[in-house]
């Protein structure tokens, strides 16, 4: 008996859209997490991106449990003296949905160059139309 290791081009890649409407944030990222990394595959193998496209929309209306709109804070550092930004979850989610949500997978995904690649692979929309309707996306349930 062989082990079959995925090679980059033999890999069949799916498109498939999740509606975030009142899905709470982290149940969505581990499922969108796993779909981007493969695993979801038979042929999955970590030292091969193996995943398929994820489009997610509605990304305005997802949920938060508990006081993380208000408790939850985003981090970020421009490099210079004293350039420590923070933003709440709230905040996050009024101004750029998306990249809460993009947040929030980043963060389940190995940190390698691998991870950046299947990040590449996530397209996340605020309201609830896209523009990859020729890619037949088929619809994931939550």
């Amino acid at each position: 008996m062989k082990t079959e290791v995925a090679k980059a081009e033999n890999i069949k890649r799916d498109w498939y859209v999740v509606d975030a409407k009142d899905v709470v944030l982290g149940r969505l990222s581990t499922r969108v997490a796993g779909i981007l990394r493969g695993k979801n595959k038979a042929l999955y193998t970590p030292s091969v991106d193996t995943g398929d496209f994820v489009i997610i929309v509605n990304a305005e209306k997802i949920a938060l449990t508990g006081r993380k709109l208000a408790d939850k804070i985003y981090y970020s550092h421009s490099g210079y003296v004293g350039g420590l930004k923070e933003i709440s979850a709230g905040k996050l989610l009024e101004k750029k949905p998306e990249d809460l949500i993009k947040k929030a997978v980043k963060g389940m995904l190995p940190k390698n160059k691998l991870a950046r690649a299947m990040l590449s692979k996530l397209k996340v929309y605020a309201g609830s139309s896209h523009p990859h309707e020729a890619q037949q996306p088929k619809i994931l349930a939550l």
